[in-house]
């Protein structure tokens, strides 16, 4: 990595996490340029504008993300263990891998067309963490570990919808609790389904 490429790279690491905290249109280039100490020169050197930098941000934050999910899903090794060791990763909203959260609840909140670039990862994104949750929902029921009534979509998008609602308002009410009852209801569900893979029906309620 050349000088100028691991100056791009400690700017972006730098504001990723201002831009976590304060949202992007919150955040200043001020701050930006005294976290990551360098001139408003060299900032512009590397990103055209304040925009362009708050979308490299955002690859740098979704693809930490996914990093950190593939770590801890790679130590699992059946269907059913992923997705607890998923949800498990989400159970304390108040301690994150960002400060500030976690970053698909915060920009999902502010993106909207006045972002198209940074909407587009955002979407890109969530659409991938469904499909990743249907997928090992797939295998599962394919493997015998989950009954074949089990909808793998549906279930895999009313979780990743759930836990990103409760991420949002147990940091508003700085509890952790609403995302404990959310995670226990879901591992609840997925155990009927576990119970009753070799049955003909099943009823998860």
């Amino acid at each position: 990595m050349s000088k100028g490429e691991k100056t791009r790279q400690c700017i972006i690491e730098k504001a990723a996490p201002i831009f976590n905290v304060k949202g992007i249109a919150a955040t200043s280039v001020e701050e930006v340029l005294h976290s990551a100490k360098v001139t408003r020169g060299c900032l512009y050197s590397h990103f055209e504008t304040k925009e362009d930098l708050a979308a490299s941000c955002v690859d740098y934050l979704l693809q930490m993300s996914t990093e950190n999910r593939d770590q801890v899903l790679d130590k699992q090794h059946t269907a059913k263990d992923k997705i607890f060791a998923f949800m498990d990763m989400a159970k304390n909203p108040l301690k994150t891998l960002f400060d500030g959260g976690c970053p698909i609840a915060n920009l999902s909140t502010e993106v909207d067309d006045t972002l198209p670039a940074v909407n587009k990862k955002v979407k890109k994104h969530i659409d991938n963490q469904v499909d990743l949750l249907t997928g090992l929902l797939e295998e599962g029921i394919r493997s015998g570990e989950f009954s074949a009534s089990l909808i793998p979509e549906e279930y895999a998008m009313k979780m990743f919808t759930a836990i990103e609602g409760a991420n949002i308002i147990c940091r508003v009410k700085n509890s952790v609790r609403p995302m404990q009852v959310i995670i226990r209801g879901f591992k609840r569900e997925l155990e009927c389904y576990c119970a009753n893979a070799h049955t003909k029906e099943v009823s998860p309620e």
